[in-house]
């Protein structure tokens, strides 16, 4: 902005008349404007431009700024935000003509948090995500609300969470060690379990995507159910695992045998869901007993 005086000022040595009231200026104040001669009165009432900020006319004996057709008092020419006087200093013309200092147009300007919802302005550290942005410190857990700041974390909908409070929040709880399983894991049964727990009881290897066969709550690979845990066949004496060749088993008594090794001990005839003799521990079909 700068000076708006478009007239002159003095007293009146000449002898003229106000060119509005008609009154003698001669010895008194008067000022010219445009080849005319007034009173102060009327020159407020006629001539006197209006302050764009309290509305009332800028008057002869007021100091007057200007800007793109529009006028102040020197007083009235203020940040409108801080006050602060904007005579010689930088200053912006926003909406309602409405004169703000750079300081605080940079303030209205910035993005605000979504936290505090306070300005972010140049310099702040602060966090984006999705259009959205917060200070630094004022991006926190939803659950916690310990400061994530640049850290790691999970949205859901709204609402933000650190590592830990999602795990025990949301993750699946491992069936063995109820720990969160974060990534990775399996199910068995309709059951969660981290790889590294999902292990044979006895030689403790991964199972994943392996043989297995489950004993109560125990599992076991293939080689160490058979080592440890299977009934051996009365009759190969090698251990019924339930894989391959021989599924079906046969109990009698206290013995198991494969379904193809329960067979006749004379004839060798094969017995499984058939008739048979037990004759001095050994199994017979119903005929070879008969023939001893």
């Amino acid at each position: 902005a700068g000076p708006g005086s478009s007239y002159t000022v003095g007293t009146m040595s000449e002898r003229f008349d106000c060119h509005y009231c008609r009154d003698p200026l001669h010895g008194k104040k008067y000022v010219q404007k445009e080849g005319r001669h007034c009173c102060v009165k009327c020159f407020e009432k006629f001539c006197a431009n209006t302050c764009t900020e309290c509305k009332k006319p800028i008057g002869a004996d007021s100091k007057e700024l200007h800007f793109k057709n529009r006028y102040w008092h020197d007083n009235c020419f203020r940040c409108f935000k801080c006050y602060t006087s904007l005579v010689n200093e930088p200053f912006m013309l926003r909406e309602n003509n409405k004169v703000w200092c750079s300081n605080c147009t940079a303030t209205e300007d910035a993005p605000r948090c979504k936290g505090c919802f306070k300005p972010i302005i140049a310099g702040d550290q602060n966090v984006e995500y999705k259009k959205m942005v917060w200070h630094k410190d004022c991006f926190t857990c939803s659950q916690c609300r310990q400061v994530i700041g640049s850290g790691s974390f999970f949205p859901k909908g709204d609402e933000f969470y650190c590592v830990s409070c999602h795990e025990h929040k949301f993750a699946k709880t491992c069936a063995k060690c109820k720990n969160p399983i974060t990534s990775g894991g399996l199910t068995y049964q309709e059951k969660p379990w981290h790889s590294e727990c999902f292990i044979c009881s006895n030689c403790k290897k991964p199972l994943g995507g392996k043989r297995f066969t489950a004993v109560e709550d125990d599992f076991y690979c293939v080689e160490c159910y058979k080592e440890c845990v299977a009934k051996k066949c009365a009759g190969c004496k090698n251990p019924i695992t339930g894989f391959g060749r021989g599924t079906s088993v046969v109990n009698y008594e206290d013995e198991s045998w494969h379904d193809y090794c329960f067979k006749c001990t004379k004839c060798a005839r094969g017995l499984a869901n058939k008739r048979f003799v037990c004759h001095n521990g050994k199994i017979y079909c119903a005929e070879c007993p008969k023939r001893l």
